[in-house]
């Protein structure tokens, strides 16, 4: 499977697809934005951070793990960090696959383990009109 994980501090541009798409039967493609309430706060938006060695050790693991499982052909993973303002994505996964079940699961999954175990922080910033 190929493999790109990319940090940001700026808007999440998606990489362009550069293998040949003859054997692939699905691309998925996921956007985590940021929502305007967390609990019953009032959000600016979010900062995020990570020590990104760990982190991209952490995402190589996960992503080896859930090959052996769904068998992707590629994903891509483009994380913010830094503030990110409300209705701005903060996450971009693309997963390539022969099937889409694969590519699904594979997606999902990948985000699963990545909230549970990638270090990665999150800290609210709540909107000054909340205050």
């Amino acid at each position: 499977m190929e493999t790109e994980i990319i940090f940001t501090d700026g808007p999440i541009v998606p990489p362009p697809q550069t293998r040949a798409l003859r054997e692939t039967g699905a691309v998925v493609e996921f956007h985590g934005v940021v929502r305007a309430t967390e609990g019953d706060a009032q959000l600016a938006g979010l900062f995020y951070e990570t020590y990104e060695p760990m982190a991209r050790r952490e995402f190589g693991r996960i992503l080896a793990e859930l090959d052996a499982r769904h068998s992707p052909q590629a994903a891509c993973i483009v994380h913010r960090l830094g503030f990110v303002a409300v209705g701005e994505a903060s996450l971009y996964v693309r997963v390539e696959a022969k099937h889409r079940g694969a590519a699904l699961a594979f997606c999902g999954a990948l985000i699963d383990r990545m909230k549970q175990d990638v270090p990665i922080w999150k800290i609210a910033r709540r909107s000054p009109a909340a205050d």
